[in-house]
């Protein structure tokens, strides 16, 4: 049953007459089916291949590790012992965290300490909040390493 116009009639064809039409059929330049489109991109895949022992020079995920170095009198206090603080991302841990000591600031973190700090209790007038829980992490360094944070303040 045609909606617009007269009824169209169909011819059908067998499977043999469909495969003979599909092989006979001129294909476009450029043009590939499925099989082969894919037969093309697993080749490209397996002939690229990563070496080893080389690495990227700069951490990726240094920017979402580190949030920004913890400038206090406590941590002043620390850089005499070698040792500075950083405030990072709730989900860091001390492996990303040295990675991205090493990426960003160019020095090899010999411990790093992480400590989960809860937010304080605030009361502004009758209205009571708290603020949001952060980490916190501690970077010992080796003695002839520095890093410049305090430059600008």
């Amino acid at each position: 049953m045609a909606l617009f116009g007269a009824k169209q009639t169909s011819t059908k064809k067998t499977p043999a007459a469909k495969a003979k039409t599909e092989k006979t059929a001129p294909k476009a330049e450029g043009e590939l089916n499925m099989q082969e489109l894919y037969a093309a991109e697993n080749t490209e895949k397996k002939g690229v291949r990563a070496k080893k022992g080389v690495t990227a020079s700069r951490f990726d995920g240094s920017f979402r590790v580190l949030v920004k170095p913890l400038i206090t009198e406590k941590a002043t206090e620390l850089g005499t012992q070698n040792k500075y603080a950083f405030v990072v991302t709730e989900a860091a841990n001390k492996i990303e965290v040295a990675k991205a000591i090493q990426a960003v600031y160019g020095v090899k973190a010999l411990n790093v300490n992480i400590i989960c700090m809860k937010g304080k209790v605030v009361t502004r007038g009758r209205i009571k909040g708290q603020r949001k829980d952060w980490k916190k992490a501690i970077v010992t360094l080796k003695k002839g390493d520095s890093i410049k944070i305090y430059e600008g303040v």
